[in-house]
């Protein structure tokens, strides 16, 4: 690394520095605040109105990145939305790639803490200037309708990276440069002079997603950026054009301060031909981060020894239904939890718990089938114009969860159809709209496993406790991101919260407004716990991030004045 590599990145780390500041402020408040606008029209316009013309400028052609030379092509991204991307990327020797990067951990090493923050920053915010056109990106990949694949594909994961900056600063501000050690030994005092030096563990193994391919991935990419690791990312075949673009950008700021680009580097494979199990596996590789199924993440945690790893994997996400206020507001809200993106987020809501009894809501008392045909009723009704439905709903990113669906229509009574819709945009697109279907809490089969995609479960239980007594027992066994409860016992509540602490996962507690239990805020809500088999991390704490680096070092005689 030159002394001008360590002045530029110090420069931007400078020019950044009260947004990281603001940044920490925020971690340590958990109140709403956003570095970048999740508003589309506080963004220039020629930049939006360009945006889809800088997307398809990239369709059928050779996507360019810095790495050693190319050993094959390979890419068959496939829009949800029905066509071809036709976009290709380079793939290296693994062998050749990770040495690079390898030799390349020093320099990256000596620009320092604030060195490395400065050109993450910078690479946020140029990320965060190309969030239009990464949106078309990740529509066209994962199947988001466009406005979330804007928010949660740009702001929401550039806000979700700054707050991993945001940890890593703190921890490793936390480490002071050097000190001066003294000690009284009987007539004579020993003194030391003492350095200390983040260093971080080795390269990092990112395991991007189909779904969420820059939400998910920007925290692990930028705390293992701040704290020393090159940073490989794997792209999921169905979704490498975000991630692609994410590198490039990367690339871009790494080259501009004199370091080797190829510190980020994508690694692209097939589904014929994965590479995340050899990836993983190389000594060379001390962390990885994976989102994704259950059987793949059990095994990195059980096989990649060598590496610190951070999964987040499938989990029965429930909502149990005691009485409610506002039956409407209700139904409505939860209407919405199971629409969007047709249901293709880890915490959307799957397995909603009922006494057989019924409820009460507001004034009446509803019977249990009344329950199930209010909420069927509002989903219904939400997704009766077409075109907004379509916005909402997406497409099916992958052909399995298409499938899925119809194979689950068999596990219970069905309450609400899935229906195809006509997008109305993009004829060829894999839009269905929610599968809902009544179960007898017996019925374990059906209801205790993830069924990723638009299918949920309304289970008849014995009671309320009976319910919280089911939902804990699920949770525990195969784990939960989200939690809901809605009640207007106080009693009934605090056993929710209870039973959330218990097996360790986030509660929402009678969400009836704007806010869904789906929505993860950054700078404020954690992520997943890391204390269920939802997830083994959360996202993001600092736990998350000081794992990734450690301190090394160095002591020596003082030398005193007049010596």
């Amino acid at each position: 690394m030159s002394l001008s590599s360590r002045h530029a990145a110090l420069e931007l780390f400078e020019h950044h520095r009260q947004t990281l500041e603001r940044a920490v402020q925020a971690i340590a408040e958990r109140g709403h605040w956003s570095a970048y606008p999740e508003n589309i029209k506080q963004y220039p316009q020629e930049k939006v109105q360009g945006a889809e013309a800088g997307f398809q400028a990239l369709m059928g052609r050779h996507f360019q990145l810095q790495g050693p030379a190319a050993v094959a092509r390979a890419g068959a991204e496939h829009s949800p939305y029905g066509f071809d991307l036709g976009i290709t990327y380079d793939q290296y020797d693994a062998e050749v790639l990770l040495e690079r990067m390898s030799q390349a951990m020093p320099s990256w090493r000596d620009l320092g803490p604030q060195g490395r923050l400065g050109a993450c920053l910078e690479i946020l915010a140029r990320l965060n200037d190309l969030s239009a056109e990464m949106a078309h990106a990740v529509m066209h990949t994962t199947g988001q309708g466009y406005m979330m694949a804007f928010q949660a594909g740009g702001p929401h994961a550039q806000d979700r990276g700054l707050e991993a900056l945001a940890y890593a600063s703190r921890g490793m501000a936390e480490v002071p440069d050097a000190a001066r050690w003294s000690k009284p030994v009987g007539k004579q005092t020993l003194v030391l002079d003492k350095q200390w030096h983040v260093v971080g563990r080795g390269l990092s193994l990112v395991v991007a997603c189909a779904t969420f391919p820059t939400w998910n991935t920007y925290p692990a990419l930028f705390a293992s950026l701040a704290t020393g690791n090159p940073v490989l990312i794997k792209a999921h075949p169905a979704a490498i054009l975000p991630v692609a673009i994410t590198v490039q950008v990367a690339q871009q700021v790494l080259a501009q301060l004199g370091l080797d680009p190829a510190l980020v580097s994508l690694v692209v494979d097939t589904v014929e031909a994965p590479v995340s199990q050899v990836l993983a596996l190389d000594p060379r590789v001390k962390l990885v981060d994976f989102t994704g199924s259950s059987t793949f993440g059990n095994w990195l945690e059980n096989n990649a020894r060598q590496a610190q790893v951070f999964t987040e994997k499938a989990g029965v996400n429930s909502v149990i239904i005691d009485s409610i206020a506002n039956l409407k507001a209700a139904t409505g809200n939860l209407a919405l939890s199971l629409s969007l993106y047709s249901g293709q987020m880890c915490t959307t809501p799957q397995t909603f718990y009922v006494p057989r009894t019924g409820i009460t809501a507001g004034d009446s008392h509803l019977s249990f089938d009344e329950v199930c045909q209010a909420l069927a009723q509002a989903v219904e009704g939400f997704l009766g114009d077409n075109d907004r439905a379509c916005g909402v709903l997406g497409a099916i990113q992958s052909l399995a969860t298409f499938e899925r669906v119809d194979a689950c229509r068999d596990l219970g009574e069905i309450l609400l159809d899935s229906q195809t819709r006509v997008h109305p945009q993009f004829p060829q697109a894999r839009v269905r709209t929610p599968l809902l279907l009544k179960v007898d809490a017996g019925q374990r089969d059906a209801f205790a496993e993830e069924r990723f995609g638009p299918i949920s479960f309304i289970v008849a239980t014995d009671s309320t406790e009976h319910s919280l007594q089911l939902a804990g027992e699920v949770i525990k066994q195969k784990g939960a991101m989200t939690l809901g409860v809605y009640s207007t016992d106080d009693a009934v509540i605090e056993r929710a919260e209870q039973l959330a602490l218990d097996v360790a996962v986030a509660l929402s507690i009678n969400f009836d407004g704007g806010l869904l239990v789906n929505q993860s805020a950054a700078f404020s809500d954690f992520h997943a716990t890391g204390g269920n088999p939802a997830a083994n991390a959360s996202i993001t704490d600092a736990a998350f991030v000081a794992r990734r680096f450690v301190v090394v070092q160095n002591r020596r005689h003082a030398t005193l004045a007049g010596e």
